[in-house]
């Protein structure tokens, strides 16, 4: 073996460092983008003036906004303009981007709590940039202002999950000639050219770009205040079917397309409580169990028991022992009415989906997972039964009953801008955690509902859930008597009516 001499390692030549490459730099914007922006760069500094000139106009369309969108919310709003719309909202986090720079800057100065980015939106990288996703996307009269409508919305997907809503508020087409002329006449601020667009092109652009409407609504019949008389239109005479059409301001509210497939909870299929409300059904209570289905992997019942003279609160425990094989909880509502009844036993329910069985039995146990089904399919997040779709029982609901039905189903249809053919079916499903939301914004409707269905139906309006509607065949009773007043609950539904008109319509 032949002896080796170690000197010291020589280092190699040092490599020449290559530069590091330089951030790709924005595309340019079109001509239109860069008129735009020259003519919002000028505004800036009279926005403040020509907010004030149309004062009227701009609390109205901020109302409405903060009745879709609730307070502590986390928005991004695409063209935020000095951001006193988005402020407003009292977002737990807010977002703001715009294509002016001289806008932003007084936005800035206004609003320290916002984070305000001068970007283009429509450019890729700009929602790249920005970390989501966010309960809910605003654009507040910025869609004419965009080159690519449905790209835009599309790309929007990037910072929003399957629960985000997009508000997309614009100016009705039928006003294109009155704002023009108001432009001219030095009552409106300039915009520039836009792109005009009707409710239904809107609709239209959002479903290309993989987004759901949920509600449309339209809003100010007169945008002006006219010493008082502008309000009062705006909240009695513009909201009245046919008429609403021609209001200046147009509302769409989306959500992201359920992508199919089963929604998953933690990985698992959702679990589901079955509420069942019962006041004087003994003879209904052990049925229930008997003909409700296994439809899903981990179910929970739980009885609410509401002072029986027939001792239904000893059967229920008796059938809570005698079947031992299922999750059976049984507990008395601490108060009265079926409303009492459905926030108790919600309240202590631990299932990802909620679903209220009515004790008649009226709507069968059987069909309880057609409801699950619609759910977790992603279908819909606010399930309503009806029973006047099919043919029903022939005793199963009186004549009168049934034709007030029909009509309350017709109005707060209007009302909710919602399809509903039965809103007094007992059936209703939702998944838990917005139930939760609905209370902790209950203070908008407050405690109104002895019936426990409207407080449901509103709530989910209100968290603009897409809501729709199972089919059920309405059984005969086979045991008890309905606990229904024609005349004592109808004078209750009539108030619900006035009591909706108010906090739905007429703000």
């Amino acid at each position: 073996m032949t002896d080796q001499t170690l000197s010291p390692a020589v280092p190699p030549a040092t490599a020449p460092v290559p530069p590091a490459p330089a951030e790709a730099a924005p595309p340019p914007l079109s001509a239109r983008q860069q008129r735009i922006r020259g003519l919002f760069d000028a505004m800036a500094p009279l926005r403040d003036r020509w907010a004030e000139r149309n004062r009227a106009f701009h609390e109205a369309d901020r109302a409405y906004l903060r009745f879709l969108i609730p307070e502590g919310a986390t928005v991004l709003e695409i063209g935020c303009g000095v951001g006193d719309t988005l402020a407003d909202l009292k977002p737990a986090r807010g977002v703001g981007i715009d294509l002016s720079p001289a806008t932003i800057a007084v936005a800035r100065a206004r609003h320290p709590e916002l984070e305000l980015i001068t970007a283009n939106a429509e450019d890729p990288a700009t929602l790249d940039g920005v970390e989501g996703p966010f309960s809910h996307i605003l654009l507040s009269g910025t869609i004419g202002f965009l080159d690519d409508i449905e790209e835009t919305l599309r790309l929007l997907r990037r910072v929003a999950d399957s629960r985000t809503r997009i508000v997309v508020s614009y100016h009705s087409r039928g006003w294109e000639p009155v704002l023009w002329a108001a432009e001219k006449l030095g009552m409106r601020m300039p915009q520039g050219p836009q792109n005009w667009l009707s409710t239904s092109d809107i609709v239209n652009l959002l479903e290309l770009a993989g987004w759901e409407p949920v509600r449309r609504e339209w809003r100010q019949l007169i945008p002006k205040r006219l010493l008082g008389l502008g309000p009062l239109i705006n909240r009695t005479i513009a909201p009245l079917p046919g008429i609403r059409r021609l209001c200046v301001r147009n509302y769409v509210v989306a959500r992201p397309q359920p992508e199919g497939g089963v929604v998953t909870v933690d990985g698992a299929p959702p679990s589901v409580t079955i509420l069942i409300p019962c006041r004087n059904e003994r003879g209904n209570i052990e049925n229930a169990i008997r003909r409700l289905p296994r439809f899903a992997p981990d179910i929970e019942v739980i009885y609410v028991e509401g002072n029986s003279q027939d001792n239904t609160y000893e059967e229920c425990l008796r059938v809570r022992d005698a079947y031992p094989d299922w999750d059976i909880k049984v507990m008395k509502q601490p108060g009265k009415g079926k409303g009492d009844a459905v926030r108790a036993g919600f309240n202590a329910a631990r299932g990802d989906i909620l679903i209220i069985l009515d004790a008649d039995l009226t709507v069968p146990p059987e069909t309880m997972g057609k409801f699950y089904q619609a759910m977790a399919s992603g279908k819909g997040e606010f399930v309503n039964g009806t029973r006047l779709v099919y043919p029903m029982a022939p005793e199963a609901m009186r004549f009168l009953n049934f034709l007030a039905n029909r009509a309350f189903a017709r109005i707060f249809s209007f009302l909710l801008n919602t399809r509903f053919t039965d809103t007094l079916c007992g059936t209703k499903v939702l998944w838990r955690r917005d139930y939760q939301e609905i209370v902790a914004n209950r203070h908008y409707f407050g405690d109104f509902d002895p019936f426990g269905d409207f407080d449901l139906i509103f709530g989910a309006a209100k968290l603009n859930l897409k809501i729709v509607e199972v089919p059920v065949r309405y059984a005969d009773r086979s045991y008890g008597e309905t606990q229904i007043s024609r005349f004592t609950h109808g004078w209750l539904l009539a108030r619900m009516v006035v009591f909706a008109w108010k906090k739905l319509k007429g703000f």
